[in-house]
């Protein structure tokens, strides 16, 4: 849901903050005041083409941001995260969008710099633009076959879908590899040759440490042999100056006056301690040493290994350490060639049966789609004749369409068609001409469809244009309805739509030191009631006018 839009140097807008909450919100203004102004802001932050007359004379850049709440929006929250453009919780967003007086502009998700691409992605999942332009959502296939799932309830079916699609899929994928591979047989024998020569070493996990460990050992053995022995003589040799000896005496010397002072006894005890470790260290020497010897014949044998590993580890360009692993990866790729006959027999009798999976799947889901493209198509053509389209008809297609390929999206491709006057033969929505049909049609489809496409908010530009009086109650009516599901903004002129809104801003335009300005403020109770008489009875608001715009209030309750 929008929460908050900020202007400046936008247009004729020096600087607007707007707030908005759930609910229908309408904005009104006198002609020329720029009240569409709202609506090309969102446009810019939906990634449409920047153009440098939307920056005000004078400025040196315009700047859009919008904030957005994702509480009621999973997807969105998927996709940041996905793009890693999240914020600490995940419960808001900030778009924003500058245009330089240039032409040249930039855009920024969450206060990090991003394609425009980007930015049109994020918003198309949070705000919807119905109006008079060509950029408008519902015009677009894949939204209008979306739109139409949802009113289908068809989730389950089109996930079947898709998992039939991706199945089949990655089998076709598995056996274009193959027969990319041709005849293996070269390639086959030249693994056989390598995966013998790594056969011949010990390569497992520790060994080559050990070796090492063992190369160090022998390189060193004479300084360690010494080593050993002058430390052993020093510790527990037969000199009267060796640790062990000197420890006794140290001792001994104590014991005999301990009684005097019992504070000896402790320093006794960790003497004694030492002791015991002196005659560990010495066993362990002696056994270190017992294990050294000096062979040159083994020394060589050990580098001799250690150089075939590494020559081993050039020729793979691996280090020694993982040679283990390129071992078992040739093993693996030698495996999956010798079975890539077998496997290519066996793979078109899995595609055939994964292809008919599929088939068997995508049928299910084109009769939920005809069945509820019947009743999405009677429901939008008795709303469009509420919505002063008299005659009016509104046909969706839902034409079988033959897949070579595996598609996740169905077997079926999906128009919205319309025929906005009786007699007339029915065409793509895309190509309807009058903006405000075109705005009163997809009010009609998302009032049928109850909001229940995942977009949060939608935009509708003049949808009440060419129409007044009844017509414009009924209209105003489907969108507060369309309001207790979705957040719905719309820019209107005629007061009957404008006192359906749960809440009202207005835009107006004064002249600054020759510079036309506009400024948007949202109205209170009384400001409303003037508005609306304002659109009722022109510039001079009579006590008729005032009447009526009251009574257009106290009627909506």
């Amino acid at each position: 849901m929008l929460t908050h839009l900020s202007l400046k140097h936008f247009a004729v807008v020096e600087e607007a903050e707007l707030t908005f909450g759930p609910g229908l919100t309408v904005i009104s203004g006198e002609t020329g005041a720029g009240k569409s102004l709202l609506v090309d802001a969102l446009g810019l932050l939906s990634g449409l083409r920047a153009d440098s007359g939307v920056v005000r004379h004078g400025a040196e850049r315009a700047e859009v941001v919008g904030g957005f709440a994702l509480d009621d929006v999973p997807a969105a929250r998927d996709w940041l995260q996905a793009a890693e453009l999240d914020d600490a919780d995940g419960t808001a967003c900030l778009l924003r969008r500058v245009v330089r007086a240039d032409g040249g502009s930039r855009a920024w998700i969450n206060g990090r710099p991003v394609t425009i691409g980007q930015l049109a992605e994020l918003a198309a999942l949070l705000v919807e633009i119905h109006g008079q332009h060509e950029h408008q959502a519902l015009m677009a296939r894949g939204s209008q076959l979306a739109l139409l799932d949802a009113f289908g309830r068809t989730d389950a079916e089109r996930a079947a879908v898709t998992t039939a699609a991706t199945h089949w899929s990655t089998l076709l994928g598995e056996r274009e590899r193959l027969n990319q591979q041709g005849d293996v047989s070269d390639r086959i024998e030249w693994l056989e040759h390598q995966h013998a020569e790594l056969e011949r070493e010990t390569l497992e996990p520790g060994s080559i440490a050990e070796l090492q460990a063992d190369h160090r050992r022998q390189a060193h053995a004479a300084d360690l042999i010494a080593a050993c022995d002058s430390v052993f003589g020093r510790l527990g040799g037969d000199d009267d100056g060796a640790v062990a000896r000197e420890l006794g005496r140290a001792r001994s010397e104590l014991q005999r006056v301990a009684e005097h002072e019992p504070r000896l006894d402790e320093v006794d005890g960790m003497l004694d301690a030492a002791a015991i470790q002196i005659d560990e260290a010495l066993s362990l020497l002696d056994r270190i040493r017992s294990d050294l010897d000096l062979d040159p014949s083994q020394f060589d044998r050990i580098e001799q290994r250690l150089g075939r590993l590494h020559e081993l580890a050039r020729k793979h360009r691996v280090t020694p350490e993982e040679l283990f692993g390129q071992r078992e990866r040739i093993a693996l790729e030698l495996e999956q060639l010798r079975g890539a006959g077998q496997r290519l027999d066996a793979l078109d009798g899995e595609i055939v049966a994964a292809r008919s999976a599929w088939r068997s799947a995508a049928d299910v889901l084109g009769d939920r789609r005809r069945t509820a493209a019947q009743a999405l198509a009677a429901a939008t053509t008795a709303l469009i004749g509420e919505l002063g389209m008299g005659g009016g008809r509104f046909d969706i297609t839902v034409e079988p369409v033959e897949v070579d390929r595996p598609d996740p999206q169905g077997g079926e491709r999906v128009e919205f068609l319309v025929a906005a006057n009786p007699g007339q033969p029915a065409r793509a929505l895309r190509k309807v001409a009058s903006g405000g049909e075109l705005s009163r049609i997809s009010l009609a489809i998302e009032v049928a469809a109850l909001g229940l496409d995942t977009v949060p908010t939608m935009v509708f530009d003049e949808v009440d244009s060419g129409i007044g009086g009844g017509v414009a109650e009924i209209v105003g009516q489907k969108l507060r309805a369309l309001g207790a599901s979705r957040q719905v903004l719309c820019v209107t002129h005629l007061p009957q739509v404008a006192a359906q809104g749960h809440a009202h801003y207005r835009v107006s335009k004064a002249a600054s030191e020759g510079v036309t300005q506009s400024q948007v403020g949202l109205l209170d109770a009384k400001q409303r009631q003037e508005e609306l008489a304002r659109m009722l009875g022109g510039v001079e608001l009579t006590r008729e006018a005032r009447a009526a715009a009251k009574r257009l209030l106290s009627d909506v309750g």
